[in-house]
């Protein structure tokens, strides 16, 4: 039976990625920070289904988690910080915040897996980033450098692996409203649009609400099945119809 560690499955994709593994017969290790806090009935009730806590911005609970996981087959990163708003107003700290999760939590992650997987020469890491990494949008300046850098390290480590077996694949998800995205920025996005972009960002805002090609959880959910388990697959999936329209070089 295999079995898949998956990063931010509190909710949104890392969620729904994690019962979409599940129903296909995996044991599924769901990471989250606080997995006390999930409503009941949530998720499964199964020996395949364990939220675990997991905080990758902290090296120890790294350790930690993959030390009491034992071996996997498939790495997920999908724990991710979104962030909403003008750079010039945006501090370098909460800059740093989201490349503390988003970039370096990935690389993290990668790191702590990488030995058991090159001892076995086999296994899986899937990125999941965004279509952002395919056509920036403004107002999100720093969350898509965060992902355009995973981008490059994954295309890079996917090489270096190969030798071993091993295989580094990236999901780029659409724009999906239904996400948590901004509330997963949190009070770092308090102040983050100054009166000077206001008017503007009513109308990124309104041209946001007329996208009538978006993504959903499954979507990314079956991307990731797909990244994971298509041995000869691309190393890069867009994931919902407005992200695959990017990626052909149309408009969503």
């Amino acid at each position: 039976m295999n079995t898949v560690l998956i990063t931010g499955c509190s909710s949104g994709y890392g969620l729904a990625t994690a019962l979409h593994f599940h129903a296909k017969g995996w044991t599924v290790l769901a990471g989250m920070r606080r997995p006390q806090a999930l409503p009941d009935g949530l998720v499964p009730k199964s020996p395949r289904f364990q939220p675990i806590a997991l905080d990758v911005t902290d090296s120890a609970s790294i350790v930690g988690t993959l030390q009491a996981c034992g071996p996997i087959d498939v790495l997920v990163n999908n724990a991710g910080i979104g962030l909403f708003g003008a750079f010039e107003a945006t501090p370098m700290a909460t800059v740093r915040e989201v490349f503390d999760t988003n970039t370096l939590g990935t690389m993290a992650m990668c790191q702590a897996v990488l030995p058991q997987f090159r001892e076995r020469r086999a296994g899986v890491i899937v990125n999941v980033t965004s279509s952002s990494v395919l056509a920036p949008m403004p107002l999100v300046a720093a969350y898509t450098a965060s992902k355009t850098a995973v981008e490059g390290f994954t295309a890079s480590l996917a090489l270096e692996l190969a030798e071993f077996g091993i295989r580094a694949r990236l999901v780029q998800p659409g724009y999906a409203p239904t996400t948590r995205f901004a509330a997963n920025g949190g009070e770092r996005m308090q102040g983050l649009v100054p009166e000077a972009y206001a008017g503007y960002a009513q109308k990124v805002f309104a041209m946001l609400t007329q996208v009538k090609a978006v993504t959903d959880e499954a979507d990314v959910a079956e991307a990731v099945w797909l990244s994971a388990t298509e041995v000869n697959g691309p190393l890069r999936l867009p994931a919902g119809a407005d992200a695959v329209a990017l990626a052909r070089g149309g408009v969503s």
